[in-house]
């Protein structure tokens, strides 16, 4: 099979057990996905919270994910190209991904030409009006001095603050389970893009909710990929136009 699709997840959240489901579960049904979409990918974007917390030290990373991380290395050994991005729970992603795999990081949004269509695409947080306690948090978490210092303490010690830092997280942003319209943040940071005129598709992840909308004045769409604790939604882009799709979910629900 001709390998012409381009895939768009986010939101894994590895590293996350919940009651209904472990960590391990979670990582095995991605795996699985990755396998049924093996003969058809061109390029793999990931965009943010793929781990539930991420530090690399300068000899070692979070211990886990070595099943998704073994499925990494044979795509990129099949030469497809992958793109990860940051999101708020895994932002301390340095070098590892680059050196060990040669996959590019990105830490806030890029705009991309793919096919003859024009992709903005992020993670989406601390994007749009407000929020702003998280911005400044962002900007300290992503200090280099900050981040050094935080590589001095003990990894038991470290990845355990981690931890903490990405229950806080989900604790504050409860998910709103419900499309907002044009009260989405998203929207918001959207229409204020200025180059809005000429994007056809803004995808993000972040909202843990599948969104397809199409934007009042018909110049773009956006799309928000959901997440993989329950939905399990992704995006292929087959050259004509992206399509939200579910794996092994007959319920999705787009919203939108």
């Amino acid at each position: 099979m001709e390998n012409n699709k381009v895939y768009f997840a986010s939101d894994f959240h590895l590293g996350l057990d919940m009651s209904f489901q472990s960590s391990s579960e979670r990582e095995a049904l991605i795996v699985q996905w990755l396998d049924s979409i093996s003969g058809d990918i061109s390029e793999l974007y990931l965009l943010g919270d793929i781990f539930d917390y991420w530090f690399e030290y300068k000899s070692g990373i979070p211990r886990g994910h070595e099943v998704f991380l073994t499925k990494i290395r044979e795509l990129r050994g099949l030469g497809i190209p992958i793109y990860f991005f940051t999101g708020n729970h895994d932002l301390w992603m340095k070098s590892y991904f680059e050196n060990e795999y040669g996959i590019p990081i990105s830490r806030s949004p890029i705009t991309k030409e793919i096919a003859g269509k024009v992709f903005h695409m992020g993670h989406g947080d601390g994007l749009g009006p407000g929020d702003y306690s998280y911005k400044v948090m962002k900007k300290i978490f992503t200090n280099p001095t900050c981040q050094w210092m935080f590589s001095l303490l003990p990894s038991e010690m470290g990845l355990g603050m981690m931890k903490y830092f990405s229950k806080q997280s989900r604790e504050k942003y409860v998910d709103v389970n419900e499309f907002l319209g044009d009260k989405e943040w998203l929207i918001q940071y959207i229409k204020s893009h200025n180059e809005l005129d000429q994007v056809d598709y803004y995808l993000f992840g972040h909202r843990h909710l599948t969104i397809d909308h199409q934007l009042k004045n018909k110049a773009a769409r956006y799309i928000n990929l959901g997440e993989w604790i329950t939905s399990r939604s992704y995006v292929v882009f087959d050259g004509i136009e992206p399509k939200i799709e579910f794996f092994n979910n007959p319920d999705g629900k787009i919203y939108g």
